[in-house]
Formats: structure tokens, C-alpha cells, sequence
């Protein structure tokens, strides 16, 4: 059975950090691409980040130089650092396997002014 589960999410101010994660199991971790999404209310899913099994990374231009991703093999986790919160980075983030194609549930980010 194929679990992805977010944790880590909550309320901070602007300005502040939070440390994402997302634990996997029931898939082959260390060769798929994990990536990190976003969705507001009211719009649509994007991509935030994703590091491939090479451990390269890939950012979207609204999180570079704020938002660190990372992946631990060992753990099968990955994880999303994001420095300098602002509001506009509210959001449910979710966790994505991509050779899986698998989905977590997603875990709230709420950055108040």
C-alpha cells in the first residue's frame, strides 16, 4: 500500500520558517522524483519544487532563494524548507511521487501579515 504523508504545516507569521515533510512507503523512493505542490483557495495546483533521484532540484521562480528541498534515501523522506514566509504562500502543500504518479493528503501552510 502506497502511503505519502505530509507533516509539518501550521501558522506562522510572515517572515517566519517552517520545515515540511513527507514520509514514503510501499514505493521504490530513491528513483522516483518527489516534488513538492501547492494549492491556494481559489486556484489552481503548482508545482513549488522537486528534486530528482540524482538529487538535483528544480524551483518554482516565486520560492528560489526561500525554499530548500531535500531528500533523504535512508528515511524515505523528503523534505521542504521554506525560509521568509509570506502570505501569498498559503496554501495546502502536497507531496508527489512522480515515477509513481502517488499523492499525499497534503498539510495546510497559513502565513498571516
Amino acid at each position: 500500500q502506497v502511503q505519502l504523508v505530509e507533516s509539518g504545516g501550521g501558522l506562522v507569521q510572515a517572515g517566519g520558517s517552517l520545515r515540511l515533510s513527507c514520509a514514503a512507503s510501499g514505493i521504490m523512493f530513491r528513483v522516483n522524483r518527489m516534488g513538492w505542490y501547492r494549492q491556494a483557495p481559489g486556484k489552481q495546483r503548482e508545482l513549488v519544487a522537486r528534486i530528482n533521484s540524482d538529487f538535483s532540484t528544480n524551483y518554482a521562480d516565486s520560492v528560489k532563494g526561500r525554499f530548500t528541498i531535500s531528500r533523504d534515501n535512508a528515511k524515505n523522506t523528503v523534505y521542504l524548507q521554506m525560509n521568509s514566509l509570506k502570505p501569498e504562500d498559503t496554501a495546502v502543500y502536497y507531496c508527489h511521487a512522480g515515477a509513481s504518479n502517488y499523492w499525499g493528503k497534503g498539510t495546510l501552510v497559513t502565513v498571516s501579515s
